[in-house]
């Protein structure tokens, strides 16, 4: 890295040199302007609206419109008067807890190195700040301009963010605010448990410009004079909920089955990768635990079938073994014993 500044932190009676580096780098695929029949770069030629004359860097001023055409010019003399007395210093104007500067404010971070023999002092304000878990409030001039910035550590290195003066932040005057519009208590409910279920750890590293990365893509595709790969396609924005409870309770499903987590009672998602694959595996091992009864019921029934069959002979073989009763002839011998004699 390169340092873009030099100065001295102002700690009370201490100074600390200092270097200051760009702590972030904007990763953005920039392009020129090109003819599109022979790539040729298009340039632009600084004029004069009034006489039409090309104009060099040296004879350009800064002017600020007041409005029915009249400019009023300044000079590099002019901004050289300004009163910018902490020129080559950060001024530490006090400490407060970290939680009382709003995020809003924050522009833009540079790292702080110490310079020479400010190591010493540079690591007591770094020690000091972790101690009393405080971020110091400090100003500084950066490119002719006074900006108000924290000092905080970040992985042992005193970073300096710049900030956005209050008077910068607009406010917020949407119609909606000024409407009574209630929430109903389950529908809070729900969308607490949908912020649960989608409750995790920040871990930055694992979020990609896939944008970024497809253009990139698409620019060595054509370097290389290769086929340019079709990315992916990105899953649609949902449409706008028209059942914002039934929208909930679906979002509350599908990140539960995102998490391999069973859906809530009742409800009715919209199936991921993830919970159709759990569905499917579930579906092949209740069929697996089925099988075994089926197959033990039929052992079953044609045990019965077979236990059937044996002893359906054995009864015919008993009926033909028992004596048929001669009850008849019994009857005509008793009516030939009682019937009365004729007389002579």
């Amino acid at each position: 890295m390169r340092a873009i500044w030099k100065g001295a932190v102002s700690f009370g009676l201490v100074s600390i040199g200092v270097k200051l580096y760009s702590a972030t780098e904007e990763k953005d695929i920039r392009f020129h302007q090109v003819h599109r029949e022979d790539g040729g770069r298009i340039r632009y030629k600084r004029t004069c609206s009034v006489c039409g004359e090309e104009v060099t860097y040296d004879d350009i001023a800064k002017g600020y419109d007041i409005g029915g055409g009249e400019m009023v010019i300044l000079t590099d003399e002019d901004f050289a008067d300004l009163p910018l007395t902490s020129s080559r210093a950060i001024d530490v104007l006090e400490f407060v807890p970290a939680e009382q500067v709003d995020p809003i404010l924050y522009n833009k971070a540079y790292f702080l190195e110490p310079d020479g023999a400010a190591t010493k002092p540079y690591v007591l304000l770094r020690d000091a700040l972790i101690d009393s878990e405080r971020v110091a409030i400090v100003k500084v001039a950066l490119r002719q301009r006074e900006q108000l910035a924290t000092l905080r550590v970040r992985e042992g290195v005193l970073l300096l963010n710049t900030m956005l003066w209050p008077d910068e932040i607009r406010n917020p005057d949407f119609g909606f605010l000024d409407e009574d519009l209630k929430v109903r208590p389950p529908e809070l409910a729900m969308a607490s448990s949908l912020i649960d279920s989608m409750t995790g750890e920040f871990e930055p590293d694992v979020f990609t410009d896939d944008y970024r990365a497809a253009l990139q893509e698409v620019i060595d595709a054509k370097v290389e004079g290769r086929e340019v790969v079709q990315p992916e396609e990105v899953e649609a924005a949902p449409a706008a909920a028209v059942d914002l409870m039934a929208a909930l309770k679906a979002s509350v499903d599908r990140a539960r089955a995102a998490r391999g987590e069973q859906p809530a009672r009742g409800g009715g998602g919209e199936p991921t990768p993830i919970s159709s694959a759990r569905s499917a595996q579930k579906a092949a091992e209740k069929k697996a635990a089925k099988a075994p009864a089926k197959k033990t019921a039929a052992k079953k029934t044609a045990e019965k079938k077979t236990a059937a069959a044996k002893a359906e002979p054995a009864k015919k073989t008993a009926a033909k073994k028992t004596p048929a009763k001669k009850a008849e002839p019994a009857k005509k011998t008793a009516a030939r014993k009682t019937a009365p004699r004729k007389s002579a």
